[in-house]
């Protein structure tokens, strides 16, 4: 199993990322697949999940109505829109897929 995140930076306060996690080796529809982050001496914590053909989306409180989930079975890759980030949401961001998890993508925001 492979998931490689990728898409993040830096990022002025009340800008935008889009975040991308590719996968491979295993049946990607079939899969609930998440967005987690963990930002520096912090836990790591749910971002936001999708279930198979994205019949159930979860999102966290935190990121609510500025962040999107979503995914594209005939990629094997799921998506998350960032918009109107907060100097908060700085951390590395992780997929991850059962047992699975990506080594992450770092968004920064900040002036």
């Amino acid at each position: 199993v492979q998931l490689v995140e990728c898409g993040g930076g830096l990022v002025q306060p009340g800008g935008s990322l889009n975040l991308t996690c590719a996968t491979a080796g295993f049946r990607f529809s079939a899969y609930y697949i998440g967005w987690f982050r963990q930002a520096l001496g912090k836990e790591r914590e749910l971002v936001a999940s999708i279930s198979p053909e994205s019949t159930n989306i979860d999102v966290a409180d935190s990121v609510k109505g500025r962040f999107t989930i979503s995914r594209d079975d005939t990629k094997n890759t799921i998506y998350l829109q960032m918009h109107s980030l907060k100097p908060e949401d700085t951390a590395e961001y992780y997929c991850r897929v059962g047992e699975y998890w990506g080594l992450g993508t770092l968004v920064t925001v900040s002036p």
